[in-house]
């Protein structure tokens, strides 16, 4: 008989003094009357309350089974049963968790049943420290485990980082695919890496599952921090260091005190944060995060790790590099040197710390690096005169043509940027951030001249920087919106032979410059067409996705068809200069 045939661990029941399987089966096989028997096991194992019994006749004539009665009698009792645990459980004193404790005790044999194991849960979430001896029961049966509340699990965790490691993993690949998907999305031209604000990142799926995950145990927190840390060491993927921030300022959202004040990294972070929020950089901001820095004491050194993870996140780098080069701007309009300006200065020392955040954590050299003084004195000024000349250019081109001056002549066809842009472009990740960001800004603005003159030298940048996926994202997005200049073969010419060419060996760039034909393909002439797709034609070596982008963009070329509608304008918050307010006294 299918009755018989009970789920493992019901016959637990027993232990309570119930009648279980065996002593139905036992019944059945030693009985003369088996209808008799099973008449008698329901009198005495039925709900023992007389002024029901004259009813089950009546539900019987209505076609109402027992079993469905006997479990819409169980629903509603646990339910209750369970809200009543829940009620204790919000108690104060140590008389709530005798309670509790008694209850657990009492009622654990039964957490096989499934029917019953929401009560058993409901008693275990509710208890703040768990004896060993349960948790280790519900961590060797892997369904049990798989019930078991979040709140329970984190005491697990706490003393079994693999099986922590083995929840969290998914969660951060699911993470890094989300950013990529954004980085390299070919059909979304509005869906901007950097458009989001710090408050909407931060209430994304994973960060919020991770912190859920977290609670206030400071210790599963670091655990988190480490498998960071560890991942951002082994694949130098950025996007760690951006989830270690996030995480860190959802907690604070959270108001989890026991985690944020033991963190050293949290006002640093929170005011940084500020400061990304509101696009600006103000004098009191930058004083909190200099005195941050400056007091970092001897012994604690190691605390720069994580700061530098924080700085080297792509939103913290996209606003300290547009910050920065909206004071350069700003000093032109007033005619002030960058050595004088202390924001500017610390916004580049906050850039090389963060910089140098993998090559600080593998060395576990935990000093900050030294910002050197000729990118104030000799990089940045050579950088101003560039961009005093692109503004002179632009002035001119708004005058009459009786009206322009003579020397703009020499400067339409002035040569390459000065010697010192491009020589500390290619010493310095500092120079190389600032020159990659004022390449976005003549993109942005589409002066023609002023990119063509240094976008070519960022195929030289100091350790590739320039091929990063978040920099050529916003470059492609700009280019896109400037595709009538690709007939033209000298802008051809800087944009594909001198930039994009020199960083065609590296996995992630071919994706981008697919991305970038996507919608520009008509305006190029035959032969430079050809001779790109020839060029980007995919390899074993490659991954699906570039095969995938590569097949789909022969077709559309192959069958003529009308390349993506392109929006009318690209949105401010992914221009440097649109994004950040102009400063005022500094």
């Amino acid at each position: 008989m299918n009755v018989l045939k009970m789920p493992v661990g019901v016959g637990c029941l027993e232990e309570y003094g119930i009648d279980g399987p065996s002593v139905l089966r036992n019944s059945l096989t030693s009985c003369t009357d088996p209808l008799k028997a099973i008449e008698e096991f329901q009198l005495k194992n039925g709900i023992s309350l007389p002024s029901l019994r004259p009813m089950l006749p009546l539900l019987d004539l209505h076609g109402v089974r027992r079993l469905d009665f006997h479990q819409s009698v169980l629903e509603m009792l646990r339910e209750k049963l369970v809200q009543q645990i829940t009620e204790i459980g919000q108690k104060e004193g140590k008389d709530k968790d005798r309670k509790l404790r008694d209850l657990l005790a009492r009622s654990f044999p039964v957490v096989r049943i499934k029917a019953l194991r929401p009560v058993v849960m409901c008693i275990l979430r509710n208890i703040p420290q768990i004896e060993d001896k349960y948790l280790k029961v519900l961590v060797r049966d892997r369904e049990l485990y798989s019930d078991t509340d979040t709140e329970v699990k984190r005491q697990i965790w706490k003393d079994n980082q693999s099986l922590f490691g083995d929840e969290v993993s998914p969660l951060l690949s699911q993470y890094i695919k989300e950013k990529e998907t954004v980085l390299f999305d070919h059909l979304n031209l509005n869906n901007l890496f950097f458009m989001p604000s710090p408050k909407v990142r931060r209430q994304g799926e994973v960060v919020q599952k991770l912190a859920h995950m977290i609670g206030s145990s400071v210790k599963l927190y670091d655990m988190v921090l480490q498998f960071l840390r560890t991942l951002f060491l082994r694949t130098r993927n950025i996007h760690y260091c951006t989830l270690r921030a996030e995480l860190l300022m959802a907690l604070h959202d959270l108001e989890v005190q026991d985690i944020i004040s033991v963190d050293p990294c949290h006002k640093f972070t929170w005011c940084l944060d500020a400061c990304i929020r509101e696009k600006n950089v103000d004098i009191k901001r930058s004083r909190e995060l200099q005195g941050f820095l400056d007091s970092i004491k001897r012994g604690h050194e190691q605390v720069l790790g994580d700061l530098s993870m924080t700085l080297c996140d792509p939103y913290a780098v996209n606003f300290l590099a547009s910050s920065a080069t909206k004071i350069l701007q700003h000093l032109i309009n007033v005619e002030s040197l960058p050595r004088e300006n202390t924001v500017l200065i610390l916004l580049l020392r906050m850039l090389a710390l963060g910089l140098s955040a993998w090559v600080m954590i593998d060395s576990q050299e935990f000093k900050e690096p030294k910002l050197d003084s000729q990118i104030v004195t000799k990089f940045l000024p050579a950088l101003m005169s560039l961009m005093v000349d692109d503004q002179v250019r632009a002035l001119n081109s708004k005058l009459p043509p009786d009206e322009r001056e003579s020397a703009i002549t020499i400067i339409e066809h002035s040569g390459p940027p000065p010697d010192a842009c491009q020589a500390y472009v290619q010493e310095s990740s500092v120079a190389s951030i600032l020159a990659m960001y004022y390449t976005l800004h003549t993109a942005r603005s589409k002066d023609r001249v002023g990119l063509m003159r240094v976008l070519g030298t960022l195929a030289n940048c100091h350790s590739d920087i320039a091929f990063d996926d978040p920099f050529l994202h916003s470059l492609v997005s700009l280019l896109i919106h400037s595709s009538d200049e690709f007939s033209a073969e000298d802008f051809c010419t800087i944009v594909f032979d001198e930039f994009f060419s020199a960083g065609l060996g590296r996995d992630n760039v071919p994706k981008h410059l697919l991305k970038l034909l996507w919608y520009i393909y008509p305006k190029l002439p035959h032969s430079r067409l050809h001779m790109l797709m020839k060029a980007l034609q995919p390899t074993a070596m490659h991954n699906e996705s570039v095969h995938m982008l590569y097949n789909s963009l022969v077709e559309r070329i192959g069958s003529q068809q009308d390349p993506p509608q392109i929006p009318s304008s690209i949105d401010p918050y992914d221009s440097p200069l649109m994004s950040v307010p102009t400063p005022g006294p500094l």
